[in-house]
């Protein structure tokens, strides 16, 4: 999984602009359901392209790159779908020459988002407005269902997947209707999130990366020895049963740990689901054997759960760690975990390990 999201940007532009190409009129229609009219949705598709672009290659860390696009006076609609082709362009190639780790601002939810998640945006924008302008002037559309599921799995993973992933786009972002699920009425779309320790980068996993980790791929990171722990193969797994069920919460999740100094990702380390009635949530990790001992376990378990601890509704992390295993029990008690108790019956010869707000 190395998909930066750069050929998905040029399938969704091409898609667009074949799709409005064959549309003769669009003056002073209205766009779908929006309260602009169609050309302005046009606009408005090559101005976040553009502004996407501009986040990314600028390296913005606070806010929006302080510009704007304006079409000339006169342009015609043959001449925006230049425009849109254009900046789609521009986009494809900041992301191809953004590196992985770099994350650049956005303002929700988290204040950053990374190369894919800037693609999976920028798709998001092309195909919904597109949707729009194609259903105010009553032309059918459907673009490429990979299209679809690429947003789904990157910036919309509390969404549980539907019939097809169109018609589960559309319900989310309230433009369809799906059988047994009410109408949405506000929406919002959400980038993973990063945590940060000494020495390490804490990556919240996306349904697409936990998907690729599950089914033996390398969830678009290079490894420390080449591949990730077994550990962290079985985690991927509930994380996808989560999000099959519509229960994967973005930031209660499983965090991919990445060295900074090379950008290699060394294990990971994450929540069960999210706290239950009584506030308690239980947290696991794997580290690839060649980054053991080095104490890195203990650094990213220290920040994660301190991060869980200062949320509301969290109040205890538990550890459940086998009586025979000595190295995690050290790394919990360096963390701050204290023993609580001894596990029976079916799951006998496990200590139970927590830590307190």
């Amino acid at each position: 999984m190395r998909a930066s999201g750069a050929e998905q940007v040029e399938e969704a532009v091409a898609d667009c602009v074949a799709a409005l190409a064959a549309v003769r009129e669009w003056e002073g229609v209205r766009a779908g359901r929006l309260e602009w009219d169609c050309r302005a949705t046009a606009v408005h598709i090559a101005s976040d392209l553009i502004a996407y672009a501009g986040q990314l290659a600028g390296r913005a860390q606070d806010a929006y790159v302080p510009f704007e696009i304006t079409p000339d006076d006169g342009t015609d609609n043959a001449g925006l779908l230049t425009v849109i082709g254009t900046t789609g362009t521009l986009l494809a190639a900041a992301i191809r020459t953004t590196p992985r780790a770099v994350r650049a601002f956005h303002p929700y939810p988290f204040r950053h988002a990374n190369r894919e998640g800037f693609a999976a945006m920028g798709v998001a924008e092309v195909l919904l407005h597109t949707h729009d302008i194609t259903e105010g002037l009553g032309v059918r559309y459907e673009p490429p269902t990979e299209l679809a599921s690429f947003v789904l799995t990157r910036i919309f993973p509390h969404v549980r997947p539907g019939p097809t992933p169109w018609q589960t786009l559309l319900w989310a972002t309230g433009r369809g209707d799906l059988p047994g699920r009410e109408p949405v009425g506000q929406w919002r779309w959400s980038n993973n999130p990063v945590l940060r320790s000494e020495r390490l980068d804490l990556e919240g996993v996306t349904p697409a990366t936990v998907a690729d980790l599950s089914t033996g791929g390398d969830g678009g990171y290079e490894w420390v020895g080449s591949a990730p722990a077994d550990g962290t193969r079985v985690g991927a797994g509930l994380m996808v049963k989560q999000y099959e069920e519509g229960t994967f919460h973005p930031e209660w999740t499983m965090y991919v740990l990445v060295r900074r100094e090379d950008d290699l990702a060394l294990g990971a380390m994450g929540f069960h689901r999210a706290p239950d009635g009584d506030g308690r949530v239980e947290i696991g990790y794997d580290l690839v054997e060649g980054a053991r001992g080095h104490g890195y376990a203990t650094e990213a378990l220290r920040a994660l759960s301190a991060w869980a601890l200062a949320q509301d509704g969290a109040r205890t992390v538990t550890a459940v760690i086998d009586r025979a295993n000595v190295p995690s029990q050290n790394v919990v008690t360096r963390a701050g975990f204290t023993r609580v108790t001894e596990n029976a019956g079916e799951y006998a010869g496990e200590y139970v390990y927590e830590i307190r707000r």
